[in-house]
């Protein structure tokens, strides 16, 4: 799987944009502010509809204007695949597969898988939950379109369910309503918790060896899944913690409160790793997730590097830029002097400038 090529009309500080892609290494670079990471950005979006950084539609649109354009050229499985995207200002994206139009962005995942890696990454250990959270819903909706539809419908009724909590000072009546909600919540969140399990274990036994050969030989890495409540068990604690939640005005139990745990030679290194370690660590489930992806769909994703090598010491960079083989690889960077050092073999080189490009 490669991206071609990709089209920008009013997309950030890009007025208009048209760049053909390199099966293999492309690289950006150029001072901060000038553009680079709008350009992963964009293909970000074209693979999930959503902006990496969580930005609104609106704050993406070019400043001055109402609406922007995204198309990309796709080439999967010996076919042309061709994607649009249109922004506008309070209203939602259009997308069309193939110049036809589609009614569901889940329509669009798994067309296009990525692996997104930038410096924000290199501190899923240490950072919240939500973070890690964030990393498996994002790839698993990639991968499988029945986690998307559950984790959507489990997220609506979450929300609707906390809404019903807080209402409930003033329509107190309405509590014999909340195992309704109990009930669909445990439907699709036991279903959510079952696919993570997998997921997990999956990565567990990927990150397990190239963790080993990262560290040369010195760590051993364990990923575990850290469930807010077993399966069996949701159902009942929803509905034991029903007076919890109303004092709260939340809900309390289920996967959206989940976690994972990196044991390295069984230690907790959120709590007691160095930076080192964690960096490290970091590292290996980005390289995993690559290695996940490849096995799952049986091709390659395209990797998305941000500005990340300048977060490395040499070792990890050496490591990284080896480990990409066969993927196609989009990268940001200020310049292209660890290259020239690694002797890291380049394909195309772009420069940016203030939202030009010079290649």
């Amino acid at each position: 799987m490669i991206i071609k090529s990709l089209e920008l009309q009013n997309f950030r500080n890009y007025n208009t944009l048209q760049l053909e892609f390199d099966s293999r290494t492309n690289i950006f670079y150029g001072d901060n502010a000038q553009g680079k990471t709008n350009i992963l950005e964009a293909i970000f979006m074209t693979a999930t509809t959503k902006s990496h950084k969580g930005s609104k539609d609106q704050d993406i649109i070019r400043f001055g204007y109402e609406e922007a354009h995204i198309r990309s050229y796709l080439f999967k499985e010996e076919i042309t695949r061709q994607i649009d995207m249109h922004l506008r200002k309070g209203k939602t994206k259009g997308i069309a597969i193939d110049s036809q139009r589609i009614k569901k962005a889940a329509e669009l995942m798994g067309l296009l898988n990525v692996v997104f890696f930038s410096p924000e990454d290199l501190s899923i250990i240490k950072n919240g939950p939500a973070e890690r959270r964030h990393f498996i819903d994002m790839e698993l909706c990639q991968l499988d379109s029945f986690y998307l539809y559950n984790l959507n419908h489990y997220n609506k009724i979450v929300n609707q369910r906390n809404k019903l909590l807080k209402d409930l000072s003033v329509k107190p009546g309405l509590k014999e309503t909340l195992s309704i909600w109990d009930s669909q919540l445990a439907s699709f969140g036991s279903k959510l918790i079952e696919r993570r399990e997998i997921f997990i274990e999956q990565l567990g036994d990927i990150i397990r060896e190239l963790h080993t050969k990262l560290s040369g030989g010195k760590e051993e890495i364990k990923i575990i899944y850290e469930k807010n409540v077993e399966i069996d068990d949701l159902e009942e604690k929803l509905k034991k913690n029903q007076e919890k939640d109303i004092i709260l005005k939340q809900t309390t139990v289920g996967p959206h409160r989940d976690d994972i745990r990196f044991m390295v030679n069984d230690v907790d290194i959120r709590k007691f790793g160095s930076q080192g370690q964690q960096r490290t660590a970091a590292l290996s489930l980005k390289l995993s997730e690559i290695e996940l992806v490849k096995k799952s769909i049986k091709d390659t994703p395209v990797l998305l590097l941000d500005d990340v090598l300048s977060e490395l010491d040499s070792n990890r960079q050496n490591y990284l830029l080896n480990s990409i083989g066969d993927v196609q690889t989009i990268i940001t960077c200020t310049g292209l002097d660890e290259f020239v050092k690694n002797r890291f073999e380049i394909n195309k080189v772009f420069k940016v400038v203030n939202g030009n490009i010079e290649n």
